[in-house]
């Protein structure tokens, strides 16, 4: 089973969103300056339709 969650946090850090603390169980919360917001991270991304999602969320287009 892929996991995507390296290649998500890759591609935040690239353009330039940064993490700012753990969220509730696995997740993550990032900020990302292209929408100037908060999203949400987990940190088990099994499917590319969510890791897709989570770059979406971002400003950033799909990936996977």
């Amino acid at each position: 089973m892929a996991n995507y969650t390296r290649d998500v946090k890759r591609r935040l850090t690239e353009a330039g969103c940064t993490f700012v603390r753990q969220g509730r169980g696995d997740h993550e919360i990032w900020y990302s300056p292209i929408i100037n917001r908060h999203i949400t991270v987990d940190s088990g991304i099994k499917s590319r339709h969510t890791a897709n999602e989570t770059l979406k969320q971002a400003g950033l287009p799909k990936a996977f």
